[in-house]
């Protein structure tokens, strides 16, 4: 461990020197309140935040450590969360933004979003916390600036860790309230299966979010807090709110219906976000979600490796075999019908569905197509025909969002109208307007037996390695990961929310190789590699350390090796 005044020396003499002079930079100093180690500096100034590995340690001491942290895992994980949000925060608020060339004098940390998730940005050990940041090092072109490097490493980055870790500027009622929030939305997702519930959207939570492209909330004075109805109000006990009440939706075939733009979508939004906890103030910290709930769409063009769909299609005219279905170039209802069967391979426990974005062939034949096409002559069994069979089969619900289709109101078992905005229990009369109907569609479903898949990826077949034989794994994109040969697009996964999800993502598809053989299911590789984070953390995914990954759930990753076109599966 060198002194920091070592440093300032360093700095000096470096002075408008090529930039690649910050290399001397590396290694390990003693600041006094907290250690700053240097494993990488970027040796372009335009080089991505992520490439420079700078990690601060700071005794446990110094820090405002909340009560029984160890009590739980998920206490640790909202307490390092909080931390990483005051780091950000106050990065913003000392250091600025760019200050020259590229990425120049930014002093940040990877940023979190609303969601309270596993994160690799701040480690906690058993006697310090090691925060790992990203000082873009300045330069005037391609020049080193030392002055304004001694002002981020000596005045700014003290500044920052001590306004936001050292106890004395920690408020310990902001820090408890996160915690607690976290603790009582974790304990509300677990309290869902003793309810025989899927979902809980909480009384005045505020679900619309700024804009299509912000997870933000909308002012509350621009909205309709949420409000159940009697009929669907259930009441829950938390550890720290106390009495909670909200609209419980129950296992089965679930309808939400209603006009455009009265707030259908914004409540299947609120349901898919609900699979993980979020910040106070976000408005959905009390909506949460089966865990395993699954969001999925009919998506043209992605690929399709040996999935059996053959119990929504099969006898296509140009005699293609449905039981090992594979296709470069998928059309909307053969995309949603593998997209399901490799749900259910994945674990998925509850489907997520719009009308919007279904496949309308897929969906529903309504009587008048039935009289016209005959069955024989039509390959499909629309997923209205399976729905039930799925839930009494597997135990798999589902929640689908719809406007212009009726004939689902026979098979639900609940429905629920927006209207304006608030949540209407319309069974009652849905099922009476479905059984006062005189013309009713036939069942066409012929009692097969819904299988889940169960493949097993052939090795080599997830390659990290380009045309030139050299490993090429990057993501710069949420919905977008370039892998060796070929660019996976996962557009249509709608779950995944963060880069450094998709990040983390892209390492653990270079981390199951091993687990690969050719003997191993899918799920059998992801419940493997699922253990691994569970026991020791995100740091195993990367060779380096890393600052920029988040949790991610196995059927995220299960999308992404699905649509690896180049990808191989044999059925077992």
């Amino acid at each position: 461990m060198q002194s920091i005044d070592s440093l300032r020396v360093r700095l000096k003499d470096i002075d408008n020197r090529d930039y690649g002079a910050y290399q001397s930079l590396l290694g390990a100093y003693d600041c006094r309140d907290f250690k700053l180690l240097i494993d990488q500096i970027p040796k372009d100034p335009y080089a991505p935040p992520h490439t420079g590995i700078y990690r601060i340690q700071v005794n446990l001491d110094n820090v405002l450590v909340p009560e029984k942290l160890n009590a739980s895992k998920i206490r640790r994980k909202a307490f390092r969360d909080y931390l990483a949000r005051r780091i950000f925060n106050a990065g913003i608020r000392i250091a600025g933004g760019r200050r020259g060339t590229g990425y120049s004098g930014i002093i940040t940390i990877d940023e979190p979003g609303q969601a309270v998730l596993e994160r690799s940005s701040v480690v906690l050990k058993e006697d310090y916390i090691e925060v790992r940041m990203f000082l873009g090092l300045p330069a005037s072109g391609r020049n080193v600036k030392a002055k304004v490097a001694e002002k981020m490493l000596f005045n700014e980055l003290p500044q920052i860790i001590k306004e936001a870790l050292f106890k004395g500027n920690m408020d310990k009622n902001d820090l408890s309230s996160h915690i607690n929030t976290v603790e009582d939305a974790e304990y509300l997702r677990d309290k869902l299966t003793e309810l025989e519930l899927v979902a809980f959207i909480a009384d005045d939570s505020v679900l619309p979010r700024k804009s299509g492209t912000s997870d933000l909330p909308l002012d509350k004075e621009k909205v309709i807090l949420f409000k159940s109805q009697e009929t669907m109000c259930i009441e829950v006990e938390l550890p720290h709110t106390g009495k909670v009440t909200g609209m419980g939706i129950g296992r089965g075939i679930t309808l939400i219906t209603g006009g455009g733009y009265h707030g259908k979508s914004t409540l299947l939004h609120a349901i898919e976000a609900g699979v993980y906890n979020h910040i106070h103030g976000d408005g959905r910290e009390k909506c949460v979600t089966n865990p395993n709930a699954h969001k999925l769409r009919a998506y043209s063009g992605r690929y399709v490796e040996k999935v059996d769909i053959s119990t929504y299609i099969k006898n296509l005219p140009v005699g293609k075999d449905t039981k090992a279905f594979s296709t470069e170039n998928a059309s909307g209802s053969t995309s949603q019908a593998a997209s399901i069967q490799e749900a259910i391979e994945a674990g998925a426990e509850v489907l997520l569905m719009d009308e919007d974005t279904c496949a309308t062939n897929f969906m529903i034949r309504d009587r008048k197509m039935q009289m016209l096409v005959q069955k024989n002559d039509e390959p499909i069994t629309t997923f209205i025909d399976k729905a039930r069979q799925l839930y009494t089969e597997l135990g798999i619900s589902t929640i689908l969002v719809l406007g212009g289709m009726g004939d689902y109101f026979d098979i639900s078992d609940r429905i629920i109208q927006m209207i304006k905005y608030v949540p209407v229990d319309v069974t009652e009369k849905a099922h009476e307007i479905a059984n006062a109907s005189p013309v009713k569609r036939e069942s066409e479903e012929k009692g097969i037996t819904i299988k889940p898949a169960n493949r097993i990826p052939l090795p080599g077949s997830v390659d990290p390695l380009n045309q030139y034989n050299k490993k090429s794994v990057y993501a710069k994109e949420v919905k977008r990961i370039n892998f060796g040969k070929t660019v996976i697009d996962v557009t249509d996964v709608e779950q995944l929310l963060e880069l450094s999800q998709t990040k983390a993502i892209m390492h653990a598809l270079q981390y199951i190789i091993r687990y690969i053989d050719g003997k191993r299911t899918l799920r059998e590789i992801l419940d493997i590699l699922m253990e691994d984070l569970d026991k020791k953390g995100l740091d195993i995914l990367s060779e380096k350390t890393s600052g920029n990954l988040a949790e991610f759930r196995p059927l995220e990753l299960a999308c992404t090796i699905n649509r690896m076109r180049t990808l191989k599966m044999e059925q077992k």
